[in-house]
């Protein structure tokens, strides 16, 4: 699985080869830094480690420090591992070199997104779960349009089953969007347009696989 770290900036869209207009979602994806090279004599299995995004030198750990100073980089915000890296970057794979948006996707591709999701806060069983709401009288009440309604049996099974769908926390996790095409690599600027919508707000952090 390749990859790449990257920071999302917004979303546009454009005419497709068929002349949809599709939506799609601007990601400055890289350069990132290769900053450690596992193998299977060492450490059982192969992996790429990447690292993106620049980071004060006082707000660094001592051990990182020293991780960053032996691939020889600064010290970076985003450290990502990519697990059995394509045989196509095998020349490419040493400690210290860059990665860049064009030396992994192209126009065509499909990729992964991975990021994490807006926070929405406590919501309820409306917004939280899509249950009828206003106009819908949901289950169990008759004058509250957006309660959850009855949760419970009687006498049996006395207990509210564990996973039933109640108000919560919504959002702020970790998301992935599968089959995503790329529309456009613009490697002088470090940017790839991916089709849809990825997960999070602008400026947030999103990993791309293939």
């Amino acid at each position: 699985m390749s990859g790449i770290i990257g920071k999302k900036v917004g979303m546009t869209s454009i005419f497709g080869a068929d002349g949809r207009n599709v939506a799609c979602t601007v990601i400055e994806a890289g350069p990132c830094v290769i900053t450690q090279v596992k193998n299977e004599e060492t450490d059982g299995y192969k992996a790429v480690q990447l690292a993106y995004g620049e980071r004060k030198e006082k707000n660094t750990p001592a051990a990182l420090k020293g991780h960053f100073k032996k691939a020889g980089t600064t010290p970076k915000k985003n450290v990502v591992e990519f697990r059995d890296f394509r045989e196509e970057f095998d020349g490419m794979i040493e400690l210290g070199n860059e990665i860049k948006v064009g030396d992994v996707f192209k126009e065509g591709d499909f990729v992964d997104a991975i990021g994490t999701s807006k926070g929405k806060g406590f919501q309820g069983v409306v917004k939280r779960h899509g249950f009828g709401g206003v106009g819908q009288a949901t289950h169990g009440q008759h004058n509250r349009m957006r309660a959850p309604g009855s949760i419970g049996g009687a006498s049996y099974p006395a207990r509210v089953f564990k996973g039933t769908r109640m108000a919560g926390r919504m959002g702020n996790d970790r998301t992935t969007v599968l089959n995503l095409q790329v529309m456009r690599v613009l490697p002088e600027e470090n940017l790839i347009v991916v089709s849809g919508s990825v997960p999070g707000a602008k400026n947030s952090i999103v990993v791309l696989e293939k």
